[in-house]
């Protein structure tokens, strides 16, 4: 945005006897990202300006076209006509980059390079060192306030704890900016990442229960779908070992497939007998336990069904797939995948993490001590 203002693109512009301010014409703008090689063609121009659209950053200045157009009409940065939506994950994403800009600039910043354990971790700070910062630069007024802050940092995934076992505390536990605001991005990297439109399409490819050995009339398992609907899938398990030539056994012989038939209307009742938020499972003395899972995923998924939000729990867990020969279980709330702390998140972000991460996925549950 900043770019387009200083080239002048984004300016005062005239159309049918009306001045709309602080415009730039898509056409031009789909010139501007080729030339300055943002963009490599003009599909994929369009494809990261829609990413744009879909997230609130632009607009049509009437707003009679929810696509971006490769054409002589006018848009809009939200930011420039103040329609930009600041919800609670934009402000805090705006007040980490603000305090992590301030940080970075300072002589004798507490950001260092910091080892534990042997290893090496960037832009690293004590959690009592942030405090004291904090409050001296009046960012918090008293420690309570700068813990709240700490702590919606982490949860909005801009700090962590540098190995991802704790929360945000007043203590001497190092922890470290899990973004790093300096590093220039091309637009190019937003279509690296899973659109939630595509999750909501097909939310339970990855986690799809499996049947092994399914007989041949009989090969429907129940999915717990977005919609807290049910719908049918139908799927065999990855070729194995066993589906190597020479192998005679029948079920393996095909390529995995997915299908899914039309929807079937219901509603399932959550396996959680009842509620439980993030306090609970966190307070000191819970009667839980932390659990690590390394579950290498097949052609098919990981075999399991997550569901909910803040936290998240299994649904199900297809008993003869990766998940169920790792230890996961039903009723188990996510507390990390791959290393990032997850409890404030939604499922549909937590598939999300999982589908665009390595096909061995390592979690962290959080299980009820019986």
């Amino acid at each position: 945005r900043l770019r387009l203002h200083d080239g002048k693109l984004v300016k005062d512009r005239r159309y049918h006897l009306r001045t709309y301010p602080n415009c730039f014409v898509a056409k031009e703008l789909t010139d501007w990202l080729i030339d300055h090689k943002e963009a490599p063609d003009r599909e994929t121009a369009i494809r990261l300006m829609q990413k744009l659209m879909d997230h609130y950053i632009i607009h049509h200045v009437c707003d009679e076209h929810s696509d971006y157009k490769d054409a002589k009409l006018l848009y809009r940065f939200r930011k420039d006509d103040g329609t930009f939506p600041l919800s609670k994950d934009v402000k805090v994403f705006i007040r980490g980059q603000s305090l992590y800009e301030k940080l970075v600039s300072v002589e004798e910043s507490i950001l260092k390079v910091r080892e534990e354990n042997s290893v090496k971790y960037q832009r690293t700070f004590l959690g009592c060192e942030m405090i004291d910062w904090l409050i001296q630069e009046g960012e918090a007024e008293n420690r309570k306030e700068a813990v709240e802050l700490g702590r919606a940092l982490l949860e909005h995934g801009i700090i962590q704890h540098v190995s991802n076992r704790h929360h945000f505390f007043d203590s001497d536990i190092l922890y470290q900016f899990w973004i790093n605001f300096r590093r220039r991005r091309r637009l190019t990297e937003l279509l690296n990442e899973n659109s939630s439109r595509t999750l909501s399409e097909s939310p339970d490819s990855p986690f799809c229960l499996r049947k092994l050995n399914p007989d041949p009339g009989n090969t429907s398992f129940l999915s717990v779908q977005t919609n807290k609907e049910i719908k049918i899938v139908s799927a065999v398990r990855r070729s194995s070992i066993t589906s190597l030539p020479g192998n005679s056994n029948p079920y393996f012989s095909a390529a995995p497939m997915l299908v899914f038939p039309p929807v079937a209307e219901c509603n399932p009742k959550s396996v959680l007998k009842r509620p439980v938020t993030n306090e609970e499972l966190l307070s000191p003395g819970a009667p839980y336990i932390k659990k690590t899972l390394t579950i290498v995923g097949d052609a098919v998924g990981w075999g399991f069904v997550v569901r909910g939000g803040r936290p998240c729990h299994i649904q199900a867990v297809d008993p003869g797939g990766p998940a169920a020969a790792a230890g996961m279980k039903v009723c188990q709330f996510v507390f990390s995948v791959n290393g990032m702390y997850v409890l404030h998140l939604d499922y549909q972000t937590i598939s999300s993490l999982i589908m665009t991460g390595p096909r061995t996925l390592v979690m962290e549950v959080m299980e009820a001590i019986e």
